[in-house]
This record gives C-alpha cells, structure tokens and sequence, in this order.
C-alpha cells in the first residue's frame, strides 16, 4: 500500500552511510525537527566495504553489517524508509514524487543516491555476476561454496574491488585469475610502486594476474581475451561505477558526472544537499566510505548553519591477500614514490612534499598519516613519523 503524503523538515534521500551520517550530526548537533531517510534497498542503511572483504570469506549475520542498529532510528526519532524509490524532485516546491505515488514536501534534502554499477558491454557480459549489494555479495560467496576447491575462477577488474574479490576467492581454496585491460593495477592511478607490491602479494596467494587483457567475450564456461580462452567456475566483474544523478538532473539540478557541490556539499539549489559518491566536488567525485561518512556530517552542519570543516585528503582501506592497505590522498601527479622501512610506508612526493601516502599493515598510525598528507608533510617529518612509530 502506498504511504500517506505528509511533510518534514530534513529528508534524506539514499539508504547509505552518507544519509545515516547526516542524520546522527544533525541530532548530535540539537536539531529537533522532523528527519526522514529513505533508501530503494529492502533493508536498512549497511556499511559497503565489508561486502567485498569478509562477507565473501565468511556469512555475516546483518547485525554487524548494519550502519546503526535497528533500535538507534528509533531512538534519534528518525523515520526510516526502506524499498521506497524518489522518482521525481522538484526543488522550487520542495516536493519529492515517490515511486507509489506518495508525495513528500520538505524544508531541506539531501541528496545521497549512491552509484550504480558498470556494467559489461560485450557478448555474453550478462552473465558475469556483480558486486554492490548485500544480495550481490551473498550471490558471489554462494557461487564459491557451490565451485569445486582449486576450480578456476575469473575477476574482470584490477582495481580495489576486483582484488578484494579474487583475494577472497583465493582464501576460500578456488585459483582466482584477474584480468585487467589496462597496464597496471588501479589503472595507474596509484603508481608503480604499489602496483608491484600488490602483484607480488597476489602471487603470493596463488592468484594469477595478467594486465593489458581487454575481456572480449564471455561463453562456454570461459572469459575470452581475444583468442585466448580462461576457464571459470563463474566469473565476476568489478569495473567501476557511475554517478546516480539522474535525479539530480531532471530536476535542473547541475551535474557533471555526479551532482556539483560545494566545500558545503550545497548544490545549485538553496533547498538541497549532496554526498556520498554521487556528489563532485572540485571536480572529483570520491567513492570511498570515510568520505561519504564526513560528507554526510558536513552536509547536516551546512544545513543548521553551523561551521563545515574543510574536507580531508581521501582515505581508501583495502585488502590484498590478506594484507591490508590504506591511501590517503587522491594525488592525479607526483615526481617520486619512496618506500621507507622495509616497503611498509610508500609516500607519493612532488618536490619533496607529500601529496599521497600508502601505509601497509597500518605500520604508520592512520591518522598520523592522514594529516601528514594533508598538510603536505616534507620526507624528513614522514621519516620522524615512521621512525617515532617504530619506536614506540
């Protein structure tokens, strides 16, 4: 049955960590008006990152999964929504359209509609199976406990998702290969040094990697490169994601790849807010949990008019082969990547100074390297950094 129009004074439109953020600062911060979040998903707000991580090596009951627990909503007086679609925004009205047909006015939204998936474009693509969802990854882990131990399986992808995904394969016993159509890992985005010592840890774990495969085809039980035929138990594709601004759009909303914001995550429109990985801002759009989660709370202090801290260099955490792996920064250029002890700390230097930081095995406290970066740290504070780490 449809839902009864009705009018509150915040809704929040997406069912992630970047709505629940939101709503916590906004109550954290005294607001007590009337909150609503609704999300297209069947369930309530969950974190992502573990989808591609421990939820393929092992079955997390969504408890610990969840966002906030189920009881917090109720508690912070915020309505919860779930499988409710926004299918129209009119911001000049302050009016949502939902999907039933149920309208709800607003004083002030948030945009927070997430990505979708790319999706395979060539013969067979379709059967490649996926990963964004809690469905999405009980579907992958049910094709690993469904394959033979030491069958072959094929991840189409070398960036975070598509390692995390073959080094979960490789931890359940199957021989995961990755095919990557550029020449690096991550596309190059993350350099040469990091690239080398991911592969090195995926042969480590017995997962093949070939780089410069441009997936053709996908049929009879295989992944073909060109002629070259990969036999797979199934196959799953991690080639990234696009913006969710549709609605954004046809509401004249300005986009550009993802919804343009402000340092204040605001849009063109005094009315409504944007974050999470739908939002670009300076030009880039972050898909990472750590920056939809203070772009949600910088939205709801913008929102209450209250200072919005400047944003932080981006934080990515990752998993390769069992080893972890964070990088802060999202540096487009550097002229020297440096190792420092024992190829446990990378740093991306431009003239001497930080502008992106990996740090393995969290050998360097993480928010001690996060601020380094952000304050564009020369080599001898990140060398003190590392060295008062060890030490202690």
């Amino acid at each position: 049955m449809p839902r009864a129009d009705r009018s509150v004074d915040v809704l929040l439109v997406g069912g992630g960590i970047s709505s629940v953020r939101c709503a916590r600062a906004l109550r954290r911060h005294g607001f007590d008006g009337s909150v609503l979040l609704v999300g297209n998903e069947d369930r309530a707000p969950y974190n992502r990152p573990p989808l591609s991580k421990e939820l393929l090596r092992q079955d997390l009951p969504d408890e610990l999964l969840a966002a906030e627990p189920p009881a917090w909503y109720a508690r912070r007086s915020i309505e919860l929504w779930t499988d409710a679609r926004v299918t129209a925004l009119d911001p000049d009205t302050r009016r949502a359209t939902f999907a039933d047909g149920t309208n709800v006015d607003f004083e002030r939204c948030l945009l927070a509609t997430g990505a979708r998936l790319r999706r395979l474009s060539i013969p067979g693509g379709e059967g490649a199976l996926m990963l964004r969802t809690v469905d999405d990854a009980r579907r992958v882990r049910a094709a690993a406990a469904g394959a033979p131990r030491g069958a072959a399986v094929v991840i189409i992808g070398g960036g975070f998702i598509g390692l995390e995904v073959a080094s979960a394969m490789a931890a359940l016993g199957l021989h995961p290969t990755v095919l990557e159509a550029a020449p690096n890992l991550w596309a190059g985005r993350l350099g040469l040094s990091l690239a080398a010592w991911a592969a090195d840890q995926m042969v480590e774990a017995g997962i093949v990697l070939h780089l410069g495969s441009a997936v053709t085809r996908l049929a009879g039980g295989a992944v073909w490169v060109g002629q070259e035929r990969f036999p797979a138990a199934f196959v799953v594709a991690g080639i990234g994601v696009q913006p969710r601004d549709g609605l954004a759009m046809e509401a004249g909303i300005a986009t550009g790849d993802g919804i343009l914001v402000d340092a204040d995550q605001r849009t063109a429109h005094p009315a409504v807010w944007a974050s999470g990985d739908v939002a670009r801002l300076d030009g880039r759009r972050v898909e990472h949990w750590h920056a939809a989660r203070e772009a949600g709370e910088r939205a709801a202090l913008s929102m209450l008019g209250l200072p919005v801290p400047g944003t932080k260099p981006p934080w990515v955490f990752s998993e390769i082969a069992g080893t972890t792996v964070d990088v802060f920064g999202d540096a487009t250029s550097w002229d020297d990547e440096r190792w420092a002890r024992d190829r446990s700390v990378l740093a991306y230097l431009d003239r001497g100074h930080l502008v992106q930081l990996a740090v393995i095995d969290s050998a360097l406290d993480l928010a001690t390297a996060r601020g380094l970066v952000d304050r564009g740290a020369s080599v001898h504070e990140l060398e003190d950094a590392v060295m008062r780490s060890f030490d202690g």
